[in-house]
């Protein structure tokens, strides 16, 4: 990746293949009010997974949560996309849309959610279980969880992109867990999908150096079986090509001048593996 970097306060409010360096003591807590309010969306949600409970009533929720809170939901309308929520369950890798689907005993799935406080997008997503889960499909969450924070962790100035991907990737694989190509983190701020695209995979020293001011994305896909993906006809919903189970988890960081901040964690401490409210 060839990109260059610009001064946010400079760079017009849309998607260029420029880097954009926000002012961490403006940014930054505009950006934790929204990744706060999207967490707490999420932790909302996690009293009403249950089984016989269908996915257009959690995503229903979702949107009155964030409307009680005079935040917007990002997803809706975006690209012609008509819910708050993608629903993404057992071997859907992501954006997976909700509807009449009922969740049953066993299921696992991610729920991403993104919404607007004043101009930032705070937007996260966590895993799901539904009753009792097969043991495969709760080492798959821990594992996609552990993956999440490591690449986090390998965030600081002076690291670079491959980094954040190479400890992902090598801590997957190590584990005989894939990692999605198809799909990948993304630049976040006053923009929804902004520069530069985030790999979950990669080599170390590779890409862009990290500088204070970036903010992404970090949202590894894992999966069981293969790497592989396809997209149904729905243009949406992509799913595993060998229907193994597939996890996710995201979170939205800044680089800070000594390391990372992430924006997003539950206010209730629900955000680790297959965590649901008492």
């Amino acid at each position: 990746m060839n990109l260059n970097f610009v001064q946010a306060a400079e760079a017009a409010e849309t998607r260029t293949e420029d880097i954009k360096l926000y002012d961490p003591a403006t940014a930054f807590p505009g950006m934790a009010a929204a990744g706060r309010l999207a967490a707490s969306c999420l932790d909302m949600l996690a009293r009403e997974v249950r089984e016989g409970v269908t996915t257009a009533r959690l995503d229903d929720l979702a949107r009155q949560f964030v409307y009680d809170n005079g935040a917007l939901p990002a997803c809706l309308g975006y690209r012609g996309y008509r819910h708050t929520l993608c629903i993404s369950l057992n071997h859907v890798v992501c954006h997976g849309i909700p509807g009449a689907r009922v969740l049953k005993d066993g299921d696992i799935m991610n729920i991403d959610v993104t919404v607007i406080v004043d101009g930032w997008h705070g937007d996260t997503s966590r895993m799901y279980a539904v009753g009792e889960t097969p043991r495969k499909a709760r080492r798959l969450m821990d594992i996609t969880y552990e993956a999440t924070m490591r690449g986090i962790a390998a965030v600081k100035p002076g690291a670079t992109l491959g980094d954040l991907g190479h400890a992902i990737q090598s801590f997957a694989e190590s584990e005989r867990l894939s990692v999605v190509r198809e799909f990948c983190g993304h630049g976040v701020g006053r923009i929804f999908h902004d520069a530069p695209n985030i790999l979950h995979y990669g080599k170390p020293g590779e890409g862009p150096v990290l500088r204070p001011g970036m903010m992404f994305t970090v949202e590894p896909m894992l999966n069981l079986g293969g790497p592989m993906s396809k997209i149904l006809n729905d243009g949406w919903t992509a799913v595993t090509k060998d229907k193994s189970l597939s996890a996710q988890y995201e979170h939205s960081v800044g680089v800070s001048e000594t390391g990372v901040e992430i924006f997003t964690r539950s206010p209730a401490g629900l955000d680790t593996p297959h965590t649901l409210a008492g």
